[in-house]
């Protein structure tokens, strides 16, 4: 299961979740082409928020309104009952989700996914800010993606879940 942000504008506009340059980063992350990313009985994607936000003033898209996640993710849970990894992309997800055990900074957060494993991965929102961010941390395309691709790789050999 993948859990994002909520829809920004191109995604609003489409209908179709991470149809974005977020999303074309993220499948590379991933390793994965479109088809596979897309494929419902492979990949649930849930957003923290199902509507857009809207535009903040000072650029962007707002964050996914606070009410939303409390009120969806726990039915979402339980009706999908065979999530083998949710990857928590994304400072929202990674305070909903992990919440009192989270780091200070989604930085320090991601850093030691390891402690969140098996259950969850955390990493950055792939937004254009994180170009900069990954040149600061080198560890993340060093040590994160290639664990991220193992363990899907090896949950995409598996098959649909039953």
């Amino acid at each position: 299961m993948i859990i994002g942000q909520a829809p920004g504008t191109k995604v609003h506009e489409s209908g179709i979740p991470w149809n974005d340059a977020s999303g074309k980063r993220l499948r590379e992350w991933l390793a994965m082409d479109d088809e596979t990313f897309y494929e419902d009985s492979l990949i649930a994607i849930v957003p923290m928020g199902f509507c857009y936000p809207g535009v903040n003033p000072k650029g962007g898209d707002n964050p996914p309104r606070p009410e939303c996640a409390p009120q969806w993710h726990g039915p979402l849970q339980k009706a999908l009952e065979n999530i083998e990894l949710t990857l928590l992309v994304g400072q929202y997800a990674q305070a909903f989700y992990l919440g009192k055990t989270k780091r200070k900074t989604m930085t320090e957060t991601v850093r030691n996914f390891r402690d969140y494993l098996p259950a969850f991965l955390p990493t950055p929102h792939p937004s254009w800010r994180t170009t900069h961010w990954q040149k600061k941390n080198p560890w993340f395309v060093e040590e994160v993606l290639p664990e991220l691709r193992r363990r899907v790789d090896a949950l995409l050999a598996k098959g649909p879940a039953t």
